[in-house]
């Protein structure tokens, strides 16, 4: 997954076996679907990184920072922080 469709093509959002998320550029292991949930937005949703070095993050803006891969920078979107399923978590 490394980028998602504006247009609905997305095809993680509602994918819910059992696996690991990798880098679409080079292969890097991102997210566990163990981390994964629904969510109202047309991108997959999740808590939490595999490992702390999966991603890279910068602040862009108050509550939101830019993640890209943790191996080759490849663009992933961002986590925006408190705004996941439970209070005080992210939503990458």
């Amino acid at each position: 997954m490394s980028f998602c469709s504006f247009l609905g093509g997305e095809v993680f959002k509602d994918h819910f076996q059992p696996g690991i998320y990798v880098c679409a550029k080079c292969g890097h292991e991102l997210f566990s679907s163990r981390a994964k949930y629904e969510h109202s937005s047309p991108w997959p949703a999740f808590t939490d990184t595999l490992r702390e070095d999966s991603v890279a993050k910068r602040k862009e803006r108050p509550g939101a920072l830019k993640v890209s891969c943790g191996k080759c920078g490849n663009g992933l979107g961002h986590e925006f922080l408190n705004d996941g399923p439970k209070r005080g978590q992210s939503r990458f």
